[in-house]
């Protein structure tokens, strides 16, 4: 087999031309076009990281603004419901306060009519037993009523301290208020009965008061021996007050 070498020499050397003519002419613009398209996407995917990051940065603000709007929302809704229980709370406390108020003053007027009408009822009663001691007396015998209280009076003057009855003695001016004038044979048989209660004789000075409605009391500068009707219903009245 017969080879051409010098028709392969010029078909390489014609290849070897046309590759330098194709690297010198076509490759080294397309690998500079290859270049400069990469550096563009190269600065072009640089500035969409810078766009990226700021767009987070903006996101992570915003989003940090929306929670501190939240958290102070959060805190105003808070302190306007701290308020409003402050104020129902002062509310309550107030209308408490005017109940109780009210109350007292309630309180206080039924106690002081309850007082009147018991100083009234008192009063009444006080009135009616006069009335039924005077309806009394004129039913029963003058006489019956007073011994019976003289026999009182003579009782308590022999019950009297020995000193209170030396005093009696002594005294200058002895009255017995009666509530009627006695007779004089009952003024003698009235001063016999106290001078022998005494135990002494004593100068009885007479004196007429009906508000006694019945009995006697003996008056000295010393003290008083209470002994009627006048005396006993003051005592029970005394005792209805006491029992109101």
């Amino acid at each position: 087999m017969n080879f051409d070498f010098w028709g392969l020499g010029l078909q390489a050397l014609n290849a070897v031309i046309l590759i330098w003519l194709l690297s010198r002419v076509f490759w080294r613009p397309v690998a500079a076009a290859i270049t400069r398209r990469q550096a563009a996407a190269q600065a072009l995917l640089g500035d969409a990281k810078a766009t990226q990051d700021k767009a987070d940065a903006a996101l992570a603000e915003l989003t940090a603004a929306r929670a501190g709007i939240a958290a102070e929302r959060d805190k105003v809704l808070a302190e306007a419901k701290d308020a409003a229980l402050a104020i129902k709370a002062d509310a309550q406390s107030e209308a408490h306060a005017q109940a109780e108020a009210i109350m007292a003053a309630a309180r206080s007027d039924m106690a002081r009519e309850a007082d009147t009408a018991r100083a009234a009822m008192t009063a009444q009663a006080g009135e009616l037993a006069v009335d039924i001691a005077r309806k009394l007396l004129n039913e029963l015998p003058d006489e019956a009523v007073q011994a019976a209280f003289l026999q009182k009076l003579t009782d308590a003057i022999g019950a009297l301290p020995d000193q209170d009855r030396a005093a009696l003695v002594e005294a200058k001016g002895v009255s017995l208020m009666c509530p009627t004038d006695p007779s004089a044979d009952a003024k003698t048989q009235i001063t016999k009965s106290v001078q022998q209660a005494l135990g002494d004789a004593v100068d009885l000075n007479f004196v007429t008061d009906p508000a006694l409605i019945a009995g006697y009391e003996l008056h000295s500068d010393h003290f008083v021996l209470h002994n009627s009707w006048q005396a006993d219903l003051a005592a029970i009245l005394k005792e209805i007050r006491h029992a109101d």
